[in-house]
């Protein structure tokens, strides 16, 4: 299924792509570095769920509508991200630990999912703008994991 982008079209999705790579580098990072297993493994899979959304945004720009499927999700989370180190900062020591690395990709989820917002009003074709709506609901889905990791561990008090 293909379709023609727009000018604007384009640069929403150059600026997605960008955010995807940082939160796969982010998530990857984080992972290694957490010290709870579980929060090791929530980053893992967020990790893979940003890779497969990268994945959806470099076939929305070159011109393809990506088949959405029920599997995909599932998919997804069983890929792992990249391994090895990268060049994120480590904000484990003297920071607040696990707490410090969930206060930032909390902060960085609400402003991706914030950015789709923008990109789906901007998009003429529907179909397009559905495969951006999945990827900013699973961003939200993200960032409800962080908080409800967070407040189940007295990180994070709403008040």
């Amino acid at each position: 299924m293909n379709f023609n982008l727009t000018q604007k079209e384009r640069l929403l999705l150059e600026d997605q792509k960008k955010h995807e790579e940082l939160c796969i580098e982010k998530y990857t990072s984080y992972a290694q570095h957490a010290q709870d297993p579980e929060l090791k493994q929530l980053f893992r899979n967020y990790a893979a769920q940003e890779q497969h959304h990268l994945d959806l945004i470099n076939q929305l720009l070159s011109g393809t509508i990506p088949q959405m499927q029920q599997g995909q999700r599932a998919q997804a989370a069983s890929r792992q991200a990249g391994q090895g180190g990268t060049a994120m900062p480590h904000l484990g020591a003297g920071t607040g630990g696990d707490a410090a690395l969930c206060q930032d990709l909390l902060m960085t989820e609400k402003y991706v999912s914030g950015t789709y917002d923008t990109a789906v009003f901007e998009f003429t074709d529907p179909r397009a703008r559905q495969v951006l709506n999945h990827i900013q609901k699973e961003e939200q889905e993200h960032g409800e994991g962080i908080f409800n990791y967070m407040q189940s561990r007295g990180m994070y008090n709403p008040r």
